[in-house]
């Protein structure tokens, strides 16, 4: 991840932690809430606007240039022994999503029929795995990386294709909070990677979001799976009638 983008991704961690809303920075900087919005999504503070909000925080661009290098210590992916151990224990995957979700001891319990020594026991695994840290009162303080993901094709990834993928296509996507759109042509190499882009941007977009609302109370949240996906284009309903190699 590039620097401005980790540094911009910290500031917004910073103004959480203290409460801190848009409103308050446009206040800061005598913008409006929406351009304010837009300079964040887009990481195009200037130097000076990124000094005026570190002061509305007490904090020097000295002190966000520490917690960012503090927060890249966190990991951003686990070993694939530690992601077979997580999607072979049931109730461990659970806890971890609940956990990832930024969900308490106490909402987890309530949710779902686990125990409360069951859930513990996980979230203990969870510490040791640094995902987590388990604090006084079985409190959770997430301890991943901004840029934490999966490892591609990896035992979680994989336990989507086998187990998931039929349960989340099992759906009109008709509601009001679904979506389901496909979409085919034929792209260039270059026109293929452009579009590759901007999927890793909306998907990033989209952990900011689930970021951004984090502080929200648990009801006004809910579980969102978002699938972005780019394939060569092989209509089985036309092989029998390919002459060549071409995609149809």
């Amino acid at each position: 991840m590039p620097q401005t983008q980790q540094l911009i991704d910290t500031l917004k961690h910073a103004l959480k932690a203290q409460k801190k809303t848009y409103a308050d920075v446009a206040s800061v900087l005598e913008l409006s809430e929406a351009s304010v919005k837009r300079l964040f999504a887009e990481k195009n503070l200037s130097l000076l606007r990124l000094e005026q909000v570190c002061q509305m925080l007490n904090m020097e661009i000295s002190d966000l240039v520490q917690l960012m290098n503090q927060r890249a210590q966190h990991i951003s992916q686990l070993t694939r022994e530690q992601e077979q151990e997580i999607a072979g224990d049931r109730v461990l995957l659970l806890v971890t999503v609940c956990a990832l979700n930024r969900w308490t001891l106490a909402e987890i319990l309530t949710n779902f029929k686990i125990t409360e020594p069951d859930a513990i026991r996980c979230l203990a695994r969870l510490d040791r795995l640094k995902i987590i840290e388990l604090l006084p009162g079985n409190r959770i303080k997430l301890l991943i990386s901004p840029t934490f993901h999966w490892i591609e094709n990896g035992p979680i990834q994989q336990l989507f294709h086998s187990r998931l993928q039929d349960d989340f296509f099992d759906s009109r996507f008709d509601r009001q909070a679904e979506r389901l759109i496909v979409v085919n042509g034929m792209l260039s190499r270059k026109s293929n990677a452009i579009l590759q882009k901007k999927m890793e941007r909306l998907s990033r977009e989209f952990a900011e979001l689930n970021d951004d609302d984090a502080g929200l109370p648990l009801e006004q949240r809910h579980g969102v799976t978002m699938v972005v996906a780019l394939s060569d284009w092989r209509f089985g309903l036309f092989s029998d009638l390919r002459r060549n190699n071409h995609s149809a």
